[in-house]
């Protein structure tokens, strides 16, 4: 969206607060041609807004996939170590019985 900025409006206004004529037109077309062409507006921000929440959704997705991807990792290793832990578990006790039944052949 364009804005139009009333030069001549600006000038005359500054003449009328004092200011020499030759300034006051200076210092419009200054205004004109520096302040204006930067001036932001409510569809430029908008615009801007629209392409940050569309940045924001992606980035948000990508690190859900990750974390998905990272929990399932980290699930399959616990069940992993569980069945580690629950195999040297049970060797351990076959040993324990087997050392116990020999020390109770023994007595």
């Amino acid at each position: 969206m364009v804005y139009a900025f009333d030069t001549l409006g600006y000038s005359k206004r500054l003449r009328d607060g004092g200011v020499a004529p030759e300034q006051a037109e200076a210092h419009a077309e200054a205004a004109r041609d520096f302040i204006m062409v930067e001036l932001v507006t409510k569809a430029d921000l908008a615009a801007a807004v629209d392409r940050i929440d569309g940045t924001i959704d992606g980035l948000r997705s990508e690190m859900e996939l990750r974390f998905d991807g990272l929990r399932r990792d980290v699930d399959a290793k616990i069940e992993k170590l569980s069945l580690q832990l629950t195999v040297r578990l049970g060797a351990l006790m076959v040993a324990g019985l087997g050392a116990l039944a020999v020390i109770l052949r023994l007595h």
